[in-house]
């Protein structure tokens, strides 16, 4: 790679620094996926490295099969955008929240989170072999549109969220 063809590379990588040190989601992703990281592989790898998996073109999707099983790689993604998505609305509202993925091996199936007896999040998951945002940016901004979904929930309804 030449020196003009690695200058849009290292920009990108900057602006995606940059916008995951901006973005509270992005971080408690990465939160996650180093918190079930068992062997500590994930330790030393940049954050952007970590959150690559996640962002998929269209034609990238288009290229993944929805015939085979949901691999275990994508589940972990899954249940790790889901956690992440608990973690910020426990952050931000002081209630605990758990997280709950009941998905067949087709790749259909929901994602709960729940606080007490109050359902903070029902997602429908379609395709999960595809799961992925087209960016960054989208990702976090589907990420939060969710927690403050949930938050909303939760302050609405505290006595029910807080049993």
């Amino acid at each position: 790679m030449s020196p003009a063809q690695a200058a849009p590379a290292l920009q990108n990588t900057f602006e995606n620094a940059l916008i995951i040190d901006n973005a509270p989601f992005l971080k408690a992703i990465v939160q996650q996926i180093r918190a079930n990281d068992p062997y500590g592989t994930y330790r030393n790898w940049a954050d952007e490295l970590l959150l690559k998996p996640y962002v998929l073109s269209k034609a990238q999707k288009r290229e993944i099969s929805v015939d085979g099983d949901v691999d275990p790689i994508t589940q972990s993604r899954i249940m790790a955008f889901y956690r992440a998505i608990a973690y910020r609305i426990e952050e931000e509202s002081g209630l605990l929240s758990q997280v709950v993925i009941d998905l067949s091996h087709e790749g259909f199936g929901w994602a709960l989170i729940f606080s007490g007896r109050l359902l903070l999040v029902s997602k429908t998951l379609r395709d999960a072999q595809r799961f992925g945002f087209a960016s960054l940016e989208k990702l976090n901004e589907d990420g939060e549109k969710l927690v403050q979904k949930g938050i909303e929930l939760a302050q609405r309804f505290p006595d029910v969220a807080d049993v």
